[in-house]
């Protein structure tokens, strides 16, 4: 006999989900009735909701009504009055009979006992023996349906009363599941443009559905996994180029005999969409193009989910923006679909108040003042003030809006004291130019004038019989310049926040002359990397920086431009600053070349309790700084430390030893910036 449910396009079919936290038997009696053992059963299933949503609306969440209440949110359990049928999962006030689950497998014995109907008539106390007999028997169909939905189509049922139903008597059911239905073949099609499309990126999603599923050959069959296997698959359809995409054909041919399932899967993607015109909504105190252009989305470019989410999450930050909502009209032209961003604007004005601690600097106070659009040029201005022992400084940095290509004008002036008990840098910073900011990476061309005065600290001075001027100039810091640079960054990181794997790479490259003790030529580079390699368990983070300062050995190049390292976020183990060229007096000047270098093992913790919450570290650092590349020696730095995952970025402790310096030092660190 065949008894086949099959879903067409256009036609809704029955599901015959797993009944996870909703009452079962409702749905499993609109399956095909289980299967005797020369049976074979087909079982189909539509298009899951949450998935069907999510292909409409880009900031559209996954979601999955329980059963219950009319609004979808979940039903608590209940009591179930006297003499009355209740709702899966209540309890009967009166109990004219008990039912016992019996079975060797954990999860077939939770589910029957969760979701058999019997129970919803223990409450009915006036039941006589041929009533109860006939539910008894109804049970039977009832609990191979739910284990129908386990992949189990060959149990063992057997339902007994343990005396007549006056004595209130305890129903146990004993079940033998039986082997388990495993996955025989999978059978992919595509129809709509995804199947047609010669491009090349259109064959890589194609790919990429069919290699990513779930439910492979060999695996064990189960409802709830073919569920979440289809949604899978019409996700990464949906995802890109394909916001309508649907599954039109499903179907899950269970042959009972052999304990096989074959599955069959067609997937419509309908026409491919490009966005189109964008209407910008909720636009009053900010010139209407400036959502348009800080969502970075162009008219064209192919329709995909996460560079929508990617340009709200983006809007949001952006300082302008309260809130952003982005999304298209499915009802439109696919090859210019219109787009909707909504979005709620920030007042103009804004003052920030914050209070932080690092073991570099100590504890910190932050004063931030914005004003999002300055009157009389329209231009941004964020003013900070700092107040801490180590480094305290003031910086206003303005910016205009940015034009159709994407790019800004921006000034900046900073004053900073940097006390490292070595030296102490008083430095003045004034930059103009033009900066980019794009998906991947960006780009700053500007004008720089620096100007350093470098004197010992106190903690220097009492130590050593040395002063600043026996040194010279050219070795503190001491000195002015002006320069031409040219800054470049990328990010390709899987997460902006909390990454896991990806690698970033930076890189800046400037050229001028100094302005004190005469004019003379120099050329700074600086380059960064940071690799992050998952394993199976864990991960490895890998972190390296390299600078150089070419000049004359008499020029005077300001503090700012030559490197010193050590600290939390470089060399862990030494002091802040505290690599470099050492000195009479436990002096440590800056150098022209720099070198530094970190491996980092992670690997989650206490999982079971905080599932992706900590991580603990195993960290080796080493870096160097001299005059001459030839003559950079290795400092090493070895430690452990845990990772707590915050909204804001990773929060670092850590513990290091410093080789050289032969001390113990704390560190701590917020965030991840690169």
């Amino acid at each position: 006999m065949q008894a086949a449910v099959a879903q067409q396009e256009g036609v809704m079919a029955p599901t015959a989900s797993a009944p996870q936290d909703a009452a079962p038997s409702t749905v499993q009696r609109e399956t095909a009735s289980a299967p005797a053992r020369s049976e074979r059963t087909s079982q189909a299933s539509e298009p899951p909701s949450d998935a069907a949503a999510g292909s409409r609306g880009v900031a559209a969440a996954d979601t999955v009504a329980d059963a219950g209440s009319d609004d979808g949110t979940p039903r608590e359990p209940g009591t179930t009055p006297r003499g009355q049928v209740g709702a899966a999962g209540d309890v009967p006030t009166v109990a004219a009979f008990t039912v016992e689950v019996r079975s060797e497998d954990k999860a077939v014995r939770e589910l029957v006992d969760k979701h058999i109907e019997l129970k919803r008539y223990a409450a009915v106390d006036d039941l006589d023996e041929v009533e109860l007999q006939r539910l008894m028997a109804l049970s039977e169909k009832d609990v191979r349906n739910l284990l129908g939905a386990l992949g189990h189509f060959n149990p063992q049922v057997d339902i007994r009363a343990s005396g007549p139903v006056a004595q209130h008597p305890t129903v146990v059911v004993t079940i033998e599941p039986g082997p388990r239905t495993r996955v025989a073949d999978v059978r992919f099609d595509f129809q709509g443009d995804i199947a047609t499309n010669p491009d090349a990126d259109v064959a890589q999603q194609r790919q990429a559905i069919t290699e990513d599923w779930s439910l492979h050959e060999g695996e064990a069959f189960s409802q709830s996994d073919w569920s979440s296997a289809k949604s899978d698959a019409l996700r990464g359809l949906v995802a890109k180029r394909y916001p309508t995409g649907k599954i039109s054909h499903s179907l899950a041919d269970i042959d009972a005999p052999e304990n096989a399932a074959h599955l069959q899967l067609t997937l419509d993607s309908g026409p491919l969409y490009r966005l189109g015109p964008i209407t910008v909504k909720g636009q009053e105190r900010y010139d209407p193009v400036l959502a348009e252009r800080l969502s970075w989305l162009k008219p064209g470019e192919v329709y995909d989910q996460k560079r929508l989410v990617d340009a709200q999450q983006r809007l949001a930050a952006s300082g302008y923006y309260n809130a952003a909502y982005i999304a298209i009209d499915p009802e439109g032209e696919p090859s210019a679909v219109p787009v909707t961003i909504q979005v709620r604007e920030a007042k103009l004005q804004r003052l920030n108040l914050g209070v932080g601690f690092s073991t570099d600097s100590g504890p910190r106070l932050t004063l931030e003042h914005r004003h999002n659009k300055v009157p009389g040029i329209g231009w941004r201005a964020i003013t900070k003030i700092h107040a801490n022992r180590k480094t305290p400084l003031l910086e206003s940095e303005w910016m205009s809006l940015p034009s159709s290509g994407g790019w800004r004008w921006a000034a900046l002036g900073r004053i900073e004291r940097i006390d490292d008990d070595s030296l102490v840098t008083s430095a003045v910073k004034l930059r103009y130019g033009r900066v980019k900011s794009e998906e991947r990476y960006d780009r700053n061309i500007y004008v720089q004038y620096d100007r350093a005065t470098v004197r010992l600290s106190s903690e220097a001075r009492v130590n050593s019989s040395i002063t600043a001027n026996n040194l010279g100039d050219a070795l503190i810091g001491d000195g002015a310049a002006i320069s031409l640079n040219y800054a470049w960054t990328g990010r390709y990181f899987d997460n902006a926040t909390n990454p896991r794997s990806g690698f970033g790479l930076g890189f800046d490259v400037g050229g001028g002359t100094t302005l004190l003790n005469g004019n003379k030529p120099f050329v700074r580079a600086q380059g960064r990397w940071l690799g992050l390699m998952p394993l199976r368990s864990s991960r490895l983070q890998f972190r390296t920086e390299v600078g150089a300062v070419m000049a004359n050995d008499r020029a005077a190049i300001p503090a700012s431009y030559l490197f010193r390292t050590g600290g939390d976020t470089s060399v862990r183990g030494y002091g802040f600053r505290r690599i470099g060229i050492p000195y009479e007096g436990d002096i440590t000047l800056p150098g022209r070349y720099m070198a530094v270098a970190s491996v980092e093992w992670l690997r989650p913790i206490f999982e079971d309790r905080f599932p992706g919450l900590l991580e603990h570290a195993v960290f080796v650092d080493v870096g160097g700084v001299a005059n001459k590349a030839q003559d950079i020696r290795s400092n090493w730095g070895v430690g452990t430390g845990v990772r707590m995952n915050t909204p804001v970025g990773p929060l670092a402790l850590d513990v290091a030893y410093g080789v050289e310096s032969k001390a113990v030092r704390l560190h701590m660190s917020v965030g991840f910036v690169f």
